[in-house]
């Protein structure tokens, strides 16, 4: 650990500079951030600082001049790997001047990293008109393919967004793949060398971005496996792939699903018989007989995950089948805790038809469909919401975001 007054390298065990004797920074033993001496908890992990060991299995090393380096051991773990390419760089890079091309590379690591941020994908690389993100570090979730495929059609229309310095449109071919890797440094002078990845995986991920067209994503077999219903694929057949030996069956997503909840979406198929549940439904029903005789009734099915809530509401919705009734199902998303409204932007695209094949015209169209009963204005603040371009919004409206909200709201209890 290098002293940040003196200079002077440290063992990892070290509190204080052998050198100087000024307090060294904290590593969290979790993710590898420093942190200040007195800090209790990490300020990226929030794991707890106090009386812990020093990172596992570290080395130290010398380089040339004699300065001892930290290295940290590699890592064997699964990982989903995306890599995102900038359509037309070479005929961009012939027509703009040096610096628009700058701008648009620029532009365009920005709005892949933004898109990739809700999904916690890491930006491991920026390869000029090249992007290398990993699903699965430094945080690993059970759930990293579907993150990667989510992200990566956020990706899509992120970088379609790009306002270029005279480029014109800007597009992006994403190639997805998983796979065992191995994570560690494997060369000085760059975070990325301190932290990449070795394996075919990337390589994989490379080569797909390959196969695919302007605009599209194109998955690996591993990483279709790892999916469930949520999204909507078709199958490419075996590729030849440069540097494999067998053709790599590949897959090209359509986009995602909309579904009225991630039960659904999980489960293609019909669910399994309901056991040990008949009291939980027999509640439900007698207070769905009470809402439908003119008395309100609100219910809280609360529990651990995984213990069958979903099952037992699903039950219910398939006892009243056979009944006059509307559904209305609003969930909620890890993906989205910053957007207030997003269930009901995820019901009104439900309600509207719209699928995951849908151009924004289309889309527009069935959300006006909907929308028909609304004023024109209260039209605009519903596609507005749902990210399609509005029409009726002067400048000067712009600028005031709450009469927006309450525009949108009042459309909401309007329709």
């Amino acid at each position: 650990m290098k002293c940040s007054a003196c200079g002077a390298g440290n063992l990892p065990s070290q509190r204080f500079c052998g050198e100087c004797g000024v307090a060294l920074p904290l590593v969290c033993p979790a993710c590898g951030a420093a942190n200040a001496s007195r800090q209790k908890f990490c300020g990226d992990c929030g794991v707890a600082l106090t009386a812990v060991p020093p990172l596992p299995h570290a080395e130290v090393s010398s380089t040339a001049t004699g300065a001892p380096q930290t290295h940290e051991a590699a890592e064997r773990r699964q990982l989903t790997v995306m890599f995102c390419d900038l359509v037309g760089s070479t005929l961009l890079a012939n027509r703009l001047d040096p610096e628009e091309m700058r701008a648009v590379l620029r532009g365009f690591h920005s709005a892949v990293a933004g898109a990739v941020a809700p999904y916690d994908g890491h930006v491991a690389q920026l390869l000029g008109d090249g992007v290398l993100v990993y699903f699965g570090y430094p945080r690993a979730h059970e759930d990293d393919a579907g993150r990667a495929v989510r992200a990566a059609l956020a990706v899509l229309p992120a970088v379609a967004a790009m306002k270029g310095s005279g480029s014109g449109a800007v597009q992006t071919r994403i190639g997805i793949a998983t796979g065992l890797v191995v994570i560690g440094q494997i060369g000085q002078g760059t975070p990325a060398a301190e932290h990449s990845a070795s394996g075919e995986t990337p390589n994989l991920a490379a080569r797909l971005q390959g196969i695919a067209g302007p605009g599209e994503i194109v998955l690996s077999q591993t990483t279709r496996q790892l999916l469930d219903a949520s999204f909507e694929l078709h199958p490419l057949g075996p590729q030849s792939v440069k540097g494999f030996d067998a053709p790599v069956h590949a897959w090209r997503v359509v986009g995602e699903r909309t579904s009225a909840s991630r039960f659904e979406a999980r489960h293609d198929e019909a669910p399994s018989g309901l056991v040990g549940r008949d009291s939980e439904v027999a509640l439900l029903l007698d207070r769905w007989a009470l809402a439908r005789d003119g008395e309100g009734q609100v219910v809280v099915l609360s529990g651990e995950a995984g213990i069958g809530k979903s099952r037992i509401g699903q039950a219910l919705r398939e006892r009243l089948a056979a009944e006059e009734h509307a559904t209305v199902v609003l969930q909620c998303s890890p993906y989205f805790s910053g957007s207030a409204l997003y269930p009901v932007v995820q019901h009104l695209k439900l309600a509207a038809g719209i699928t995951g094949s849908d151009n924004p015209a289309q889309q527009r169209e069935k959300v006006t469909t909907l929308t028909a009963a609304l004023p024109a204005e209260g039209q605009a603040a519903l596609l507005r919401l749902i990210g399609l371009p509005g029409e009726g919004l002067s400048a000067e409206e712009a600028q005031m975001p709450q009469q927006q909200k309450a525009r949108t709201l009042n459309a909401l209890v309007g329709l």
